[in-house]
C-alpha cells in the first residue's frame, strides 16, 4: 500500500525530475529498449498496430543490421515482441544488410518490401518482396529475384540508390511503390503486388534525400521523407502534398528537426483508433555500456495532428512520447 506521504514524495520526485517520469511511463520514448532499432514501418490490422524495424548491432561506425523484427500493440503504450520475422538471406538474391522496409496488407496477404544487398556479382542495394498469410510471418521470398535493382535506375549516382521502399494502395485498389536515395522513384505495381506495372518515373521533391513514406488523409496524399541540406550535420523530415500519388507534389516544409545523436531519421505515419501517429528513430538511447548513435538507434513515436487546411503541425521530438494517452 502507498501511503499519502509516500505518494506525495513520488509526485514531488516526478515534478523535480520530469525526465525520470517521462521516460519510465508506458508509451514514453524510446518504445523499444532492449535492442537498438531503426527505420520503423507501421501497419494497422484491425485493433492492432504492427511495427517492423531493422536491428542495429554495430560496434563501430558502420551499419550492421542482420534482420527485421516485428512488434505489436493494441494501445500504443505497451509493445509485444514477435522476434525476427525476416532476414536478408531469406531472399534467394540477397546476402546482407537489413535496411529499411515496409509491410502492407492486400487481399488477406501481407507483403514485406525490404532493402538488402544483392548477391555477387551485383553488389548494389536492391529491393525485394516477401509474402505471408500473417503480419508476423513466416515471410517467404515472393519472386526469387529482386523487384528493384540498380540496373533499373541507371541515372542513380551510387550503389545504394535503390533503398527505402514505401508502398501505398489507393482507394481504387492500385498499389504504388516509391523509394530511393538522392533521387525519389515511383512505379505502379501489378495487382499481384510482386511485379511492376509500367515505367519507373522520377519524382521531384525539394530537399529529398531518402526514406519516403506515402499515406493519405482525407482527400490529400502525403509523402514524408528525410532531407539533408548543405551544411547540416544530419537529416530532418520534410513533407509534400498532392491531389494524387502521381502528383503534382507541393512542398510543405519541415515536419521535424534533426534526430538527436543520429545523422539519419526515418518516418512512418498511421491513423489508429481516431488518432494519428508519427514514428521515427534517433540515437539518444544507450543499452548497458553501449551508447546510442548513428549506427545504434532507437525507435520512437509521437502524436501527429493536422491543421484545418490539411497541412501537418510540426512535430516535437519528446521523451514523453505517447505516455499521456488515456
Amino acid at each position: 500500500m502507498i501511503t499519502l506521504r509516500a505518494s506525495t514524495l513520488i509526485l514531488a520526485l516526478a515534478v523535480a525530475h520530469p525526465t525520470l517520469a517521462e521516460t519510465d511511463m508506458p508509451g514514453s520514448n524510446p518504445i523499444i529498449r532492449d535492442i537498438f532499432s531503426a527505420d520503423p514501418a507501421a501497419l494497422v490490422v484491425g485493433d492492432k498496430v504492427y511495427l517492423y524495424v531493422g536491428r542495429d548491432i554495430s560496434t563501430n561506425d558502420r551499419y550492421n543490421m542482420p534482420d527485421w523484427l516485428a512488434y505489436s500493440t493494441t494501445n500504443m503504450k505497451t509493445w509485444t515482441s514477435h522476434g525476427p520475422v525476416l532476414k536478408p538471406t531469406d531472399f534467394k538474391w540477397a546476402r546482407s544488410d537489413a535496411y529499411a522496409s515496409q509491410v502492407v496488407e492486400k487481399d488477406g496477404k501481407f507483403y514485406f518490401y525490404a532493402t538488402a544487398k544483392h548477391n555477387k556479382p551485383d553488389t548494389a542495394m536492391a529491393i525485394g518482396v516477401a509474402v505471408s498469410d500473417s503480419p508476423t510471418g513466416p515471410f517467404i521470398d515472393a519472386r526469387g529475384t529482386a523487384l528493384i535493382t540498380n540496373a533499373m535506375t541507371p541515372d542513380a549516382k551510387h550503389d545504394w540508390s535503390d533503398i527505402d521502399p514505401t508502398v501505398f494502395t489507393d482507394d481504387d485498389g492500385t498499389s504504388w511503390l516509391m523509394w530511393g536515395n538522392e533521387k525519389a522513384y515511383l512505379v505502379k505495381l501489378k495487382p499481384n503486388m510482386i511485379e511492376l506495372d509500367g515505367p519507373i518515373t522520377e519524382v521531384s521533391l525539394p530537399h529529398y534525400t531518402e526514406g519516403p513514406w506515402l499515406h493519405k488523409h482525407g482527400d490529400i496524399y502525403y509523402v514524408s521523407y528525410a532531407s539533408w541540406d548543405k551544411g547540416d550535420r544530419g537529416e530532418y523530415i520534410s513533407y509534400a502534398t498532392a491531389p494524387s500519388v502521381q502528383g503534382p507534389w507541393t512542398y510543405r516544409g519541415k515536419l521535424t528537426g534533426m534526430a538527436e545523436n543520429s545523422t539519419t531519421i526515418h518516418p512512418a505515419i498511421i491513423d489508429f483508433k481516431g488518432q494519428s501517429y508519427f514514428f521515427y528513430h534517433d540515437g539518444a538511447w544507450s543499452i548497458g555500456d553501449q551508447k546510442g548513435g548513428s549506427y545504434r538507434r532507437a525507435v520512437r513515436v509521437e502524436l501527429l495532428y493536422y491543421n484545418a487546411d490539411g497541412t501537418i503541425k510540426p512535430i516535437e521530438q519528446t521523451k514523453a512520447g505517447v505516455s499521456a494517452l488515456p
